[in-house]
């Protein structure tokens, strides 16, 4: 831990104060690279400010939502930048969601104006869109983020831009001078054990701490490095974003991950933290022609989301001698706990690292108490850096941070004699696959909208590719001989890709517990005995 950059950096009130600052003090430094574009803290400042004026001249202000569908890239960036920064509070939208995932969240967050893209890639969302404003009266404008899509229903962000001149700088200060540190700058949604996702309120002074902390533990210099994360990741948005603008960074998005043009980027910039998830890594050193490019501006290569394994490791000390890795929760805003810069193979294999010595962080049985070095107990973290509330949910929000500020994480660690903490599962159900957080009841509850489906299983097993992937059981209906492929079809149009599990198995009749429920436990065990039947 680097602290004495920690202490060089100001502790500014807001996030988005950092643009203004680099502005002033480092105008020229490069900021954010996609494609073709490349701004300067000077250019950043100028694009937030003109988005922020017309934000307020289309009548957005303070508290209200500002939704945004987008791959990670300069206009996503902008917007969460420009809203934050007048008190607005900001809500990604990941392109891979279906339109029902789209309903249900912009339902929940009642946004007052949606940026979107019409076209992503192949995908066309002209139907989503118009769904979704049909469906939602609180919208009052839909601004499309193409370029030269000038014949269109919707509005386009240039036009958006012009509403600008209605809003002096005294306005836009003015506005801006009343969002304070608490107030919340970004909802993200997790779901639950219902199944039903819960926006998590991140406040601008969480973002602000994670981010200086992450500035001292990685201890970097100058910061570049890659984001490819989805815009509705706290990852995205908190981890790489906020991080690379508080250490006045540049951040260079990646609109598709794509192993080879990741690595190139990286020999072609100068990249000096590669980050992301052990699967992103794999895919990057699995390629044939991966010797051929130049990494030596590295360093410092660090991930989250899941653990790494050995192999995986023993790869990556062969690029740099500097590994790290970190635990978080989207509640949590950033990382509680860091692995500091390693070559230590034991600790990179088998910890989350330490608790940041700032932050309140103890395990507890089951009882309420601590419990001792060597014991497993649930992970409670405390702080003015976590989530203010679930949006609108404040029986959930009470749930998970009890009377005394400790929030509940759900995640079984122990305290080993280094210091460090080993995760060791998760009370829940909830598991990791390629880094995604995936919620096996809003599985179950779409594999049981299939007609031909009677009951739904889903739990996480081990994988060396993704960390975790999911396995389902299906029983279907009576008389009915449903066939996987058709499932499979049911669920892409109901759930992202990465939430669909990777094996359907369908049983006859599913175990029961004498209460009634699926014996998820049984079948598990049924499928690490036996697994996949070719």
């Amino acid at each position: 831990m680097n602290q004495e950059r920690v202490d060089n950096l100001p502790f500014l009130n807001r996030i988005t104060d950092y643009v203004d600052y680099y502005a002033e003090v480092s105008p020229a430094n490069e900021a954010v690279v996609c494609g073709d574009i490349r701004w300067n803290y000077k250019d950043l400042q100028q694009e937030v400010d003109m988005l922020a004026k017309a934000l307020l001249a289309s009548g957005t202000g303070k508290g209200d939502r500002v939704a945004t569908l987008s791959p990670p890239n300069h206009h996503f960036w902008s917007l969460f930048l420009a809203s934050a920064s007048i008190g607005a509070i900001w809500l990604g939208l990941n392109p891979k969601y279906k339109l029902e995932e789209y309903l249900y969240v912009i339902s929940d967050a009642k946004p007052k104006v949606v940026f979107a893209y019409d076209v992503i890639g192949e995908r066309v969302f002209s139907h989503e869109l118009h769904e979704i404003l049909g469906q939602n009266r609180e919208i009052s404008r839909l601004v499309l983020l193409d370029d030269n899509r000038e014949n269109s229903d919707f509005e386009t962000l240039p036009d958006f831009k012009d509403l600008a001149v209605q809003i002096s700088d005294e306005q836009l200060a003015d506005a801006r001078e009343k969002v304070e540190a608490k107030d919340s700058a970004l909802i993200v949604y997790t779901s639950g054990s219902t199944g039903k996702p819960k926006g998590a309120l991140l406040p601008h002074r969480g973002l602000v701490r994670c981010s200086r902390n992450q500035v001292g533990h990685y201890d970097v210099s100058p910061v570049r490095l890659e984001n490819f994360f989805p815009i509705n990741h706290v990852a995205c948005v908190g981890d790489v974003s906020c991080f690379c603008l508080v250490a006045g960074g540049t951040i260079f998005f990646m609109e598709n991950f794509d192993p080879e043009a990741s690595l190139a980027q990286i020999a072609k910039e100068k990249i000096t933290m590669w980050g992301g998830i052990p699967t992103t890594l794999q895919f990057c050193m699995g390629l044939e022609n991966f010797r051929d490019y130049d990494l030596s501006s590295i360093q410092l290569i660090g991930w989250g989301g899941a653990a790494a394994s050995e192999d995986l490791i023993g790869q990556l000390l062969k690029i740099s001698p500097r590994l790290t890795s970190c635990y978080g929760l989207t509640e949590t805003v950033g990382s509680v706990t860091f692995i500091d810069p390693t070559a230590d193979v034991g600790v990179l294999k088998d910890s989350i690292g330490k608790p940041v010595p700032e932050y309140e962080v103890r395990l507890i049985d089951s009882s309420g108490n601590d419990v001792e070095d060597g014991a497993q107990g649930e992970i409670l973290v405390r702080g003015d850096f976590i989530m203010t509330e679930y949006w609108n949910r404040p029986k959930e929000t009470s749930e998970a941070i009890d009377k005394a500020g400790w929030f509940h994480t759900g995640d079984l660690a122990l305290k080993l004699s280094d210091g460090n903490l080993k995760l060791l599962g998760r009370m829940g159900e909830m598991f990791k696959s390629g880094g995604y957080n995936i919620y096996p009841r809003e599985i179950e509850q779409a594999l049981e909208a299939c007609a031909d489906v009677e009951m739904a299983a889903v739990f996480g097993v081990s994988d060396e590719l993704y960390g975790e992937i999911g396995i389902a059981y299906v029983q279907p209906s009576p008389e009915i001989n449903v066939q996987v492929n058709d499932i499979v079809e049911h669920c892409k149009g109901l759930l992202a890709n990465y939430k669909i599990p990777k094996h359907i198995i369908i049983e006859k009749t599913l175990p029961l517990l004498p209460v009634g429920k699926i014996d998820k436990a049984r079948l598990k065990a049924k499928f690490l005995l036996n697994g996949v039947k070719k």
